[in-house]
């Protein structure tokens, strides 16, 4: 019988790979996905896209998402506080850990499996010190289909916000950019993909500059994208 576990789900690329992943090995059942969603703007956290894309992507991959909502500006301890809740009552309903899509961030995997210890949950990390340039481009051969909403601008050209994550879009990164933005260099969000049942049906809409570094594109819902 396989474990079951939920999934660490930004709507971007490495959770949507991390899917993938464990859904071609078998050893792992998803059975929800969980999001934190800063609750001012009604948007994933950092990630910057609208509650209303991340229910469409959740309807299609046919999984329920467990959204934790947390203030602007939010404290550390609050955001743990939260999580940890959150957590607990995944756990009690039979999950026993969670997925996440990091790949080579020591210190984050370390904290992730601290806090997962501490409710009696494991950690897995399926794309784990793999080679991100080989990564991305394996990503994209998938058929999955991205758009950068967010650009860290001191490290990237805040043109590339609102670009697909595409060949070519790997093309003209510079070589100080991590292919995967493992960095926080840019994130993203993912709208069609083998895990997908139905593509989201997205448009791109204005592009703003936040705390003066973070470059946005604000997705919106297209026709077609409704929650089902």
């Amino acid at each position: 019988m396989s474990q079951k576990v939920i999934l660490s789900w930004s709507g971007g690329k490495d959770s949507a790979m991390a899917l993938h992943e464990v859904r071609r090995a078998g050893r792992l059942e998803v059975v929800a996905l969980l999001t934190t969603v800063t609750d001012d703007f009604g948007r994933v956290s950092m990630h910057g896209v609208r509650r209303e894309l991340l229910r469409c992507q959740a309807a299609s991959l046919g999984l329920p998402l467990r959204e934790v909502g947390i203030p602007a500006g939010s404290s550390n301890e609050l955001y743990e506080q939260r999580m940890a809740a959150a957590l607990a009552e995944l756990a009690a309903q039979g999950a026993s850990g969670v997925v996440f899509g990091d790949i080579f961030l020591a210190d984050l995997h370390k904290y992730r499996q601290e806090k997962l210890a501490q409710v009696g949950m494991g950690a897995h990390f399926p794309l784990w010190k793999q080679d991100t340039s080989k990564l991305a481009r394996r990503f994209i051969a998938a058929g999955f289909r991205a758009i950068l909403t967010c650009v860290d601008t001191q490290v990237l050209d805040g043109r590339f916000a609102g670009r697909p994550y595409d060949q070519r879009l790997l093309e003209e990164l510079p070589a100080t950019v991590d292919p995967c933005g493992e960095n926080g260099e840019f994130h993203s969000f993912v709208y069609d993909g083998p895990i997908f049942s139905r593509p989201i049906a997205v448009t791109p809409g204005r592009i703003v500059l936040r705390d003066n570094r973070f470059n946005f594109c604000d997705l919106l819902a297209a026709e077609g994208a409704a929650v089902s």
